[in-house]
């Protein structure tokens, strides 16, 4: 039988080894950011601030959106998609892919010009037909008369994608005024409704609506009280939406991305903040779009997903998340 000590002193040699294990491995898993095949960019992030909206075209480092592996194979072939805020960011990404699968694609957004026709440009050289639609979907009557527009141009829709989003942050609760809390909702959850209520009539079974959501909506965020409050809105509004229509052959789902190199972000956060952005992520740097924009073919092509309605699907980089 072993003696006491013995057995104490076993337990402490493993302690010590391990702890010799945990030393190093700590300093392997600090020095670089994590990449899982196709190499991203990682922090440092260029210390840059963008006036809002945001224009893709200033960036100092370009979002990566163009995934060059990913080959097409007809998962949209003959379809139409209207995504919302995809002059730049994942809305771009995911256009471009549509386009890649096969679908003629409506670039929707605010004002930036620039950034809309470099998507159009985009979906064009993918061989898809693409219209660009200037507009505000806080607007119920723009969004009526946007997808109309869309249905006259294609003869059909069968693709919604709420994109469109506004974030500015607050350190407390007392900074966000009416008007600012009425602009952070109007866009994030009141366009969606817009959006969605306007497609409707013109959806037909296998159509789909896929919303994107954030990690924001699924832990909050302190300092994004407004914003995490309204995509957890859009989180329940999928949810809900998908139990209303799924008798019509409809699907509704959900993406959550975590932090995405979008100019959403340098739009919102100083040069010093944005320098760190995504590295407090498993993978220690943020998302590129075309890291995203897969998820949201998946979901949107029946071969694909035509089982899976109501769903969020998380992609933010963080183990458990």
């Amino acid at each position: 039988m072993a003696n006491q000590d013995d057995v104490a002193n076993k337990q402490k040699a493993i302690q010590s080894r391990q702890d010799q294990r945990d030393g190093s491995m700590q300093k392997a898993e600090n020095e670089e950011p994590v990449q899982t095949g196709i190499q991203q960019p990682a922090p440092p992030m260029p210390e840059q601030h963008l006036a809002k909206p945001g224009i893709e075209a200033q960036m100092e480092q370009k979002p990566k959106f163009m995934a060059e592996q990913y080959k097409g194979s007809g998962k949209l072939a003959g379809m139409t998609a209207i995504v919302t805020g995809a002059d730049s960011g994942i809305g771009r990404a995911v256009a471009v892919l549509y386009a890649r699968e096969g679908a003629d694609v409506a670039v929707m957004y605010l004002n930036e010009h620039e950034d809309a026709a470099e998507t159009k440009r985009c979906i064009e050289a993918e061989g898809q037909r693409c219209v660009t639609i200037a507009g505000d979907v806080k607007d119920a009557e723009f969004c009526k008369d946007a997808v109309e527009k869309v249905v006259a141009e294609f003869g059909r829709l069968d693709i919604l994608v709420n994109n469109a989003a506004f974030q500015e942050h607050a350190s407390s609760l007392l900074d966000i005024t009416e008007d600012r809390l009425d602009e952070t909702f109007r866009t994030n959850i009141y366009g969606y409704f817009h959006m969605a209520r306007a497609a409707l009539p013109y959806l037909k079974e296998g159509s789909s609506i896929i919303n994107t959501g954030s990690v924001t909506g699924l832990k909050g965020s302190k300092k994004l009280l407004d914003y995490s409050a309204t995509k957890g809105a859009i989180h329940a509004f999928t949810m809900s939406l998908a139990a209303s229509v799924i008798d019509q052959g409809i699907r509704v789902n959900c993406v959550a991305p975590g932090p995405v190199w979008t100019p959403l972000n340098p739009a919102d956060q100083s040069p010093e903040q944005i320098k760190e952005f995504g590295a407090s992520t498993t993978f220690k740097r943020p998302a590129q779009p075309e890291e995203l924009s897969p998820a949201y073919v998946f979901l949107a092509s029946p071969v694909c997903s035509g089982y899976i309605t109501g769903v969020i699907l998380p992609i933010t980089g963080t183990v458990g998340e």
